[in-house]
């Protein structure tokens, strides 16, 4: 009986000292900005790659919608249309760079805690289920710490292959935009003499604005995956593993799968 008080004591002192350590070092380390410069700087320079973009369709549109006529219309309107796309894009970025440390504090200075007076009360009343609860609050805690950092590394090598396709995009994007502004007089009418230089007259043009189109189009979607869907499926991946190595139930909103996933 005294060993088992002992025990008891033992384990109630560990948690309380992981609870203050991770409450006054860990969750101060974690939130602190310093510590998350390499993944701030990436999200620094994907806003900027987002802005870009976001000039860049602007700018193309409004120089197609210059164009006599209403045939360069249509790719002129689905461009400024894009530009909604990269508005929700940029709202995730900054929502990520926040979180990289609101994410930490959350973890290691409410839920980590919050797991340690579990596990002290579970052992203290002999009660399995809040020390099964204690367990579930801990690692809820790691996942969304790790959520963001994860992701960005996944982003990362898909991003890499489409760098390439993103500068091409921006260089015919400004071409095109500077070659029609360059032949257009003060009152944004375009000069006669430019357009029957045009192979096909006003139809090069458009098709050159429908091949732009599509190019931004790729690149919209592949920054949604990246910035939207890859943050998802890192959280789904790591609930699963969780469950394969621990076989610990942890509830999720439905709208991130089917219900609740059982771990």
């Amino acid at each position: 009986m005294k060993n088992n008080n002992t025990t008891k004591l033992a384990l109630v002192a560990a948690a309380l000292v992981v609870m203050i350590i991770s409450m006054t070092i860990l969750s101060k380390a974690a939130s602190n900005p310093e510590n998350h410069e390499k993944t701030i700087e990436t999200l620094d320079e994907k806003k900027a790659d987002v802005l870009k973009l976001t000039a860049s369709t602007a700018a193309a549109s409004t120089a197609l919608a210059a164009i006599p006529g209403d045939s360069t219309t249509p790719v002129a309107n689905k461009l400024a249309d894009l530009t909604s796309y990269f508005l929700i894009i940029l709202m995730v970025i900054f929502l990520e760079k926040y979180l990289v440390t609101l994410t930490g504090y959350a973890a290691f200075f409410i839920l980590i805690p919050a797991a340690c007076i579990l596990f002290a009360a579970g052992v203290c009343l002999n009660r399995t289920f809040l020390k099964a609860l204690a367990a579930k609050t801990a690692v809820f805690g790691f996942i969304i710490f790790m959520i963001i950092p994860m992701s960005m590394k996944v982003s990362a090598m898909i991003e890499e292959t489409y760098e390439s396709t993103m500068e091409a995009t921006l260089e015919e994007a400004q071409d095109i935009t500077d070659e029609i502004n360059d032949n257009t007089d003060s009152e944004g009418n375009l000069f006669d003499k430019f357009v029957s230089k045009l192979k096909d007259g006003v139809t090069g043009l458009m098709e050159k604005g429908e091949a732009l189109l599509n190019q931004f189009i790729e690149i919209v979607a592949v920054m949604m995956v990246t910035s939207c869907l890859i943050p998802i499926v890192v959280l789904l991946f790591m609930l699963w593993f969780v469950r394969m190595l621990f076989g610990i139930q942890i509830n999720v909103p439905k709208d991130l799968g089917k219900g609740k996933i059982r771990l």
